[in-house]
């Protein structure tokens, strides 16, 4: 038996095929909410049964800092100099140069795409080498 419009012997209207789309849209998003319920839920009983079934024996070897297995020596503080996070930014820096040119070069080849490409590889390579020159008058590309 037809339900709706049909069943009074009317045809469907552009209201009713709205009202259909906005159904399937929220019903799409009922399922990503589901599943993102049904995940949130899993995780808390994973560590729920975790903290209920682990053996809580706690000795003064459990609640030394793990080095390793080298006992620690000294204090928990330590300095990090930091030239090791200006050499990690300057791979970055390479990094992100190096995806970016096999994407460009894909492109440079299509028709149409070449002076807009080649424009814009220049701006990039641009400010990689304002990076690089400020590096450079830092005096971190030194190695000491």
């Amino acid at each position: 038996m037809p339900v709706g419009p049909a069943a009074h012997g009317t045809a469907p209207t552009a209201a009713d095929a709205t009202v259909g789309l906005a159904a399937d849209y929220f019903q799409t998003y009922s399922v990503v909410g589901l599943l993102t319920v049904v995940g949130v839920l899993f995780v808390a009983v994973a560590f729920g049964a975790g903290r209920l079934l682990r053996p809580v024996v706690p000795t003064p070897e459990k609640l030394l800092t793990y080095e390793c297995g080298v006992d620690p020596v000294g204090e928990g503080w330590a300095h990090t100099q930091v030239r090791y996070y200006v050499y990690a930014f300057l791979y970055v820096i390479f990094a992100v140069d190096s995806i970016f040119l096999f994407p460009w070069a894909t492109v440079f080849a299509d028709p149409g795409y070449g002076a807009t490409t080649l424009v814009e590889m220049f701006v990039f390579l641009g400010f990689l080498a304002v990076g690089l020159l400020y590096a450079y008058k830092k005096g971190v590309l030194s190695w000491t």
